[in-house]
């Protein structure tokens, strides 16, 4: 779909507009840790807890599936060859702090959640976690996409 766009300014514009709706989604997600976070005792209000769950898979699924690949698809297309190998070092490390969210979620389905102490020591550390995550994925986006604006603007 890209690939058939007339310059680069409708090219990577939905780019852009992905990563805000995305970041939009963040902002939910974060939303969603602290109503859990705050609610007493976290683990006993499941609405609470199936809510932040939904919000989790939805994000670290986006990223895989939407955005990553589509900044992916940008430095290619910019022959940028020092922002893949940096999404090459980098990526490993978002997809494993992915596999401890989805862990948790699927913790959290089979009704895993019942010792108030190990489930706030659990979304302690998923927060902590998710922190590393939304800065790698800042660094990502700003070698990835970033890094391409003003040079997509010139070709436009």
């Amino acid at each position: 779909m890209l690939d058939s766009c007339q310059n680069a300014q409708e090219r990577w514009g939905g780019v852009h507009r992905l990563i805000d709706r995305w970041l939009q989604e963040r902002e939910e997600l974060v939303q969603a840790f602290r109503n859990l976070r705050d609610a007493k005792p976290a683990f006993a209000d499941k609405d609470t807890n199936r809510d932040f769950c939904a919000v989790l898979v939805d994000y670290v699924s986006a990223w895989h599936f939407e955005v990553q690949e589509q900044l992916v698809s940008e430095a290619k297309a910019f022959g940028d060859d020092r922002s893949l190998e940096l999404a090459e070092q980098i990526s490993p490390r978002i997809d494993d702090i992915t596999q401890i969210a989805l862990a948790f979620n699927d913790h959290c389905d089979k009704g895993n959640c019942n010792d108030p102490e190990r489930f706030a020591k659990k979304l302690q550390e998923l927060g902590s976690l998710l922190h590393e995550r939304f800065e790698l994925e800042d660094c990502l986006i700003e070698v990835l996409h970033n890094a391409h604006k003003e040079e997509g603007a010139v070709q436009a």
